[in-house]
């Protein structure tokens, strides 16, 4: 769905302000460290440049305990803590880490006398876990997870000649010669008080619980840290870091690292301030899900990770079958947007909605509508008219994003739109198992007075699945595997949303 007009010539005002940038700024950014907001000045806000989230560089860093040199004349800023030297030049797309190079997504700028730089180098170069929420603009700092041979034993690489270093006991895994991961982690979420694991590849998870400080321990054996992993989430020097919580109280931290090389094993670990039942879902669907709401029982705290936890019945307490109509948007002589090289999005958006479709028949609670099941053009209105006849529960469409030709961004990432108040709620369900599955950036849950969206009368939204103008998301969104996991996401919002 492409967007020109309003967008196109916003884009080149905001050039025409700031030549050779092609950045947006905003009156009310936030960064929050630690669970604390800083201090920012009118010129240190937050900006983005060409889709990636860009920081003041003094302001962030001192905060995190580094000293900050600055040389005008070359225009340079040297930052150094414990060993790290770090130098970065304004408009210089290469900067130093401990005398290597490394390039930067974006070069550093000039905002009055602030320097900003991009927040992934800052995570990445510093240890720290960063986030980024494009609904309240706020960047979100975790400081550092300690070292290995720190005092955090759970989660630290151990010596992989030997048996794994024990936490009370509760770990007994022995090291095996070979380093053969046959999954990838690819994204990390804690919503809803639920942790949800996205990967690639089918796997059984070992989930046990330790009660001397009371945490829930999630191991994925033969498992690594996949490409989009690296993308979404810092992680620091020592294959470990920490995902910004907040808002639950019971949970105070959720931290994760690379526990074992040989063979490869990723640990997450939910820091509890007291017991809590938890629950867990895993269908090789590409999600794992841990639930901290309810009462379901946990399996006792154990010294071996080796109790399985099972996964109790969906929830039933609702009656009769639910309608859904799905709608692949675009079709027939409507092609949709054309990806970079060339590929159409109704080409994207139909055998997703096909798969949505076959889950949702699978399940005895629902029944669905598909709007279009070939390469057919109904029109909007043909396609709201038949979600209000039928009388749906829920509608949904499907589509995927583009920018303009010639736009100096260049996004990537999922977006879910509304337009009525009452669609909001089904919105952000869908959204948190939509991000969490395709593991591309979060660019949030947007209001807009979209015909299909605006003339149904039910709950109804648009997920837009990936940008084709990204190579990086056109490369996903038109294989089998990316699809179906867009599909489960959507189901399992679905169920969430309707109780079922």
């Amino acid at each position: 769905m492409k967007k020109f007009g309003f967008l196109a010539l916003l884009l080149l005002l905001l050039v025409l302000v700031h030549p050779g940038t092609g950045y947006a700024g905003s009156a009310e950014t936030h960064i929050n460290l630690d669970g604390n907001d800083l201090k920012i000045s009118k010129e240190a806000q937050v900006q983005i440049v060409n889709g990636s989230v860009m920081v003041p560089l003094r302001l962030v860093t001192e905060q995190l305990g580094y000293t900050v040199k600055w040389d005008n004349v070359t225009k340079t800023a040297t930052i150094e803590q414990k060993g790290t030297t770090l130098k970065l030049i304004v408009n210089n797309a290469m900067a130093e880490a401990s005398g290597k190079q490394v390039k930067l997504d974006n070069p550093p700028f000039l905002s009055g006398n602030t320097t900003l730089v991009p927040l992934r180098f800052v995570g990445e170069q510093t240890g720290t876990t960063v986030g980024w929420d494009n609904v309240t603009k706020t960047v979100y700092l975790t400081s550092p997870a300690p070292e290995i041979g720190g005092s955090d034993p759970e989660i630290t690489v151990p010596d992989t000649s030997v048996t794994a270093p024990s936490d009370n006991g509760s770990n007994g895994n022995t090291a095996t010669d070979g380093n053969t991961s046959t999954a990838a982690v690819t994204n990390l979420s804690f919503v809803d008080n639920k942790l949800i694991i996205a990967v690639n590849g089918s796997l059984t998870p070992n989930v046990f619980t330790m009660t001397d400080k009371d945490r829930i321990v999630v191991d994925l054996p033969n498992t690594s840290f996949g490409d989009s992993f690296h993308q979404n989430l810092s992680i620091g020097k020592n294959q470990s870091g920490q995902l910004t919580v907040t808002e639950y109280p019971n949970v105070s931290a959720v931290r994760y690292s690379l526990f074992s090389s040989t063979p490869s094993t990723i640990r997450i670990v939910i820091d509890l301030n007291s017991a809590n039942n938890y629950s867990v879902t895993n269908a090789n669907d590409g999600l794992i899900i841990v639930d901290l709401n309810g009462t379901s029982t946990t399996p006792p705290a154990t010294t071996s990770p080796e109790v399985p936890v099972t996964t109790p019945p969906p929830a039933t307490s609702n009656t009769g079958k639910k309608l859904i109509v799905i709608d692949a948007g675009h079709g027939g002589k409507d092609p949709g947007s054309i990806s970079v090289n060339k590929l159409i999005e109704k080409d994207f958006t139909l055998p997703t909605a096909l798969k949505i479709a076959e889950l949702l028949k699978n399940d005895p609670n629902f029944e669905v509508v598909l709007t279009r099941s070939d390469d057919t053009y109904p029109t909007l209105q043909d396609r709201s008219k038949l979600a209000n006849n039928v009388k749906a529960d829920l509608f949904i469409s499907i589509h995927a994003n583009s920018i303009a030709e010639g736009s100096k961004s260049n996004p990537s990432g999922t977006e879910t739109y509304y337009t009525r108040k009452e669609s909001l709620q089904f919105a952000q369900t869908v959204h948190k198992y939509l991000v969490a599955a395709t593991g591309l950036s979060d660019r949030g849950v947007r209001q807009s007075s979209l015909h299909v969206t605006r003339e149904t009368k039910m709950p109804a939204i648009l997920l837009e699945c990936g940008y084709l103008s990204n190579t990086k998301d056109e490369a996903l969104l038109f294989t089998a595997d990316f699809q179906d996991k867009v599909a489960n996401s959507v189901v399992l919002g679905i169920k969430e949303y309707l109780g079922r």
